[in-house]
C-alpha cells in the first residue's frame, strides 16, 4: 500500500522548510494530492526517491516506523487549528489531517485511510453522527478507533440515535492533555505490537 504524509513530516524526513516542500510539489518532484479540505498529502516513496537523488535516506527509524495518521473533522475552524498545533508540538509520529465537514471528510477518508478518527458530533448539514453510521456500515473501517467531541449530554446523545458501542466521547472543549495522553498510548501501543510482529534475529555461531 501506498503511504503517504502532510507537509509538516515531510520537511521533517527531508530535513527542509515546509515552504520547500511545497515548491518541490509544484515543480513534480514530490508526488502529491490534494484533500477536498486543501491539504496536501505527498508520497513517502516519492521522498524516498528524492533523497536517494541527493545521496541520502530517510532519518534512522522511519523505514520502520508508520505514522500514526489521524483525521480530525470539525465545523470550527479555531477547534482544527488548536488540535493541529498541539499534535504537531508534540512531535510524535503522527500525520493530521483536518477537514471542516464531514462531507469532505466521506470524500477523502478511503484515501487518507486513518487509524484514529477525532470528530465533532454537532456539525451543520451532515453531521457527525451521520458521518459514524456511515462508517459503520463499512467494513474498511471496522477498527478505525473512534473519539467524539461534543458539549451534548447523554440524553441529547442518544436522541440523535447514539454512538458506536467502542467510540470515546471527550467532552468539548478538547482537553489537550487527555489527547496527547490518549495518543501516546495509541502510539506506545504500535510500537510494541509492531515489535512483536518483526521477525526475531538468529544467532549464529562460527
Amino acid at each position: 500500500m501506498t503511504r503517504y504524509c502532510g507537509t509538516f513530516e515531510a520537511a521533517r524526513l527531508l530535513g527542509l522548510s515546509v515552504g520547500t516542500v511545497q515548491s518541490l510539489v509544484e515543480q513534480g518532484k514530490l508526488e502529491a494530492w490534494k484533500t477536498s479540505g486543501g491539504h496536501r498529502r505527498i508520497s513517502v516513496d516519492s521522498i524516498t526517491q528524492y533523497l536517494e537523488r541527493q545521496g541520502k535516506t530517510l532519518p534512522s527509524g522511519d523505514h520502520e516506523e508508520e505514522s500514526l495518521r489521524v483525521l480530525v473533522v470539525d465545523d470550527d475552524l479555531a477547534t482544527l487549528q488548536v488540535i493541529q498545533t498541539a499534535i504537531e508540538k508534540w512531535m510524535l509520529p503522527i500525520e493530521v489531517t483536518c477537514l471542516p465537514s464531514a462531507v469532505k471528510a466521506l470524500l477523502d477518508i478511503g484515501q487518507i485511510k486513518p487509524h484514529l478518527l477525532l470528530t465533532d458530533l454537532r456539525m451543520p448539514g451532515v453531521d457527525g453522527f451521520d458521518l459514524l453510521r456511515t462508517l459503520s456500515g463499512q467494513p474498511g473501517f471496522s477498527s478505525l478507533v473512534i473519539v467524539a467531541m461534543t458539549a451534548l449530554g447523554p440524553e441529547e446523545i442518544e436522541q440523535h440515535g447514539g454512538l458506536p458501542d467502542t467510540a470515546v466521547l471527550a467532552p468539548k472543549p478538547m482537553n489537550l492533555q487527555w489527547l496527547h495522553g490518549f495518543l501516546s498510548a495509541m502510539v506506545a501501543e504500535r510500537r510494541l505490537r509492531q515489535r512483536r510482529s518483526a521477525p526475531s534475529e538468529e544467532i549464529t555461531s562460527d
